[in-house]
């Protein structure tokens, strides 16, 4: 029977290989051991949702998420030993499934006062999302202004964060983050765009629980920049970067191994979210966005 202080010492052993040394990960590891280093109770759903709760208080993204077994699992219900040279990955996304969701874009409308809405719902890999974002934020131009709505944007590819926040920001490539791993720090900048292109209207972005990860980046880039007023309510607050790792036949772990340092404001949203400029319930966030111009 595998046991919850099985699965978190696994847990344990990758966050030392992955995450960057410092006091947030000596922080992770040791609540996690402090509390469920002798658990013997047999994993369950429950477990799993306790085990992320203490995690959380460090890292709002690590997640063990309890599915059924499959035969195909590998024979000691876990990814390789960390010995193991081969790092973690995400698995290549299906790319009809990007076209079936449009790149994300679940909805680009004008409104009858002018407003150019766009609802992004996912940040799909940049390379299948593009003719589909870049399709929805040219049908904004013209607009009195612009609504990015972020509400149920669950996260992805932090490239496509660049692709959307250059739209907003400028023709010219601009600086968002520092990704830093154990090895190297990795610079996330937009792209440069034909003169002329990027759109220059006031904008707001729509914020709110279901607003994660990379849809957080999403809105903290933009907001640091100075571009948007930030609309709704304070965000789950998950900056750093994960990796898949399978811990036992029914717990797949998101494992950190990578923090966001903001290119303006030196910080990042982890833990803290963010917070929005305007205040409201989520629902109503799009008729205030429009109330304030």
């Amino acid at each position: 029977m595998t046991t919850i202080g099985t699965v978190v010492g696994r847990l344990v052993t990758w966050i030392d290989r992955l995450m960057p040394p410092g006091p947030r990960r000596d922080a992770l590891t040791g609540e996690l051991a402090t509390h469920f280093g002798d658990d013997d109770s047999p994993v369950t759903p429950a477990g799993c949702a306790e085990v992320e709760r203490r995690a959380w208080t460090v890292s709002r993204h690590v997640a063990l998420i309890h599915e059924p077994a499959s035969p195909a699992d590998l024979p000691d219900g876990s990814s390789p030993p960390p010995e193991n040279d081969r790092e973690p990955a995400w698995p290549p996304p299906d790319p009809a499934d990007v076209r079936r969701r449009a790149g994300g874009v679940t909805e680009v409308r004008r409104l009858s006062d002018g407003t150019g809405l766009v609802r992004v719902d996912s940040l799909d890999a940049v390379g299948l999302a593009q003719p589909y974002l870049d399709a929805a934020f040219t049908m904004l131009r013209g607009a009195e202004r612009i609504v990015l709505d972020l509400r149920a944007n669950g996260g992805g590819d932090p490239a496509t964060v660049a692709l959307i926040a250059g739209w907003l920001l400028g023709d010219t490539s601009v600086k968002l983050s520092d990704v830093v791993y154990r090895t190297h720090t990795r610079q996330w900048w937009t792209p440069d765009r034909p003169p002329g292109t990027a759109l220059r209207q006031d904008a707001w972005v729509l914020v709110g629980p279901g607003t994660f990860s990379s849809g957080e980046a999403l809105a903290y880039h933009l907001r640091s920049h100075g571009r948007v007023t930030v609309v709704g309510t304070t965000t789950p607050g998950a900056a750093d970067h994960v990796l898949p790792v399978r811990l036992a036949p029914t717990v797949l772990a998101h494992v950190p191994n990578a923090s966001v340092v903001d290119a303006v404001s030196g910080g990042n949203w982890e833990g803290s979210g963010v917070a929005p400029d305007v205040e409201c319930p989520p629902e109503r966030a799009l008729d205030v966005a429009c109330q304030l111009s």
